[in-house]
């Protein structure tokens, strides 16, 4: 599952370009602020203040919460193919470098994409049930 800024125009992007490349359609997404959101934060509290997407793995009555880019290169892992081979070669990278560019990013992610109203993400009626509340 990957939790994701709703109100955020660059990652209601992000939530579109997976959708369309996600294989078998197996990833449920989150708003951050909505309802399944709150409670991954809630169960990691270290979360709470975390400005991040989310890459929730569960395994069984284990949970492991991947952020930054660390979140983002398990997204491309997931899609498979050449994206996996780039996210796969990404996560060589040492975690302090790559955050920091994920950082620098997220820094201006909102004058880049702009805002967004949540209920505007455009979601087929068949990906609808990928939408967690």
């Amino acid at each position: 599952m990957l939790v994701y800024d709703g109100e955020c125009g660059f990652c209601s992007r992000a939530v579109q370009f997976l959708l369309k490349r996600d294989p078998g359609g197996q990833l449920l997404f989150a708003a951050r602020d909505g309802e399944t959101g709150r409670a991954v934060r809630v169960r990691h509290p270290e979360l709470l203040n975390v400005e991040s997407l989310l890459w929730v793995d569960r395994s069984g009555e284990h949970e492991r919460v991947l952020t930054l880019s660390s979140a983002a290169l398990a997204a491309a892992i997931h899609l498979g193919g050449l994206w996996k081979v780039l996210g796969a070669a990404g996560m060589l990278v040492p975690p302090f470098i790559r955050d920091t560019v994920y950082g620098m990013i997220a820094k201006v992610r909102k004058r880049i994409a702009g805002r967004v109203d949540p209920s505007c993400l455009l979601v087929s009626p068949a990906e609808r049930h990928r939408f967690l509340p």
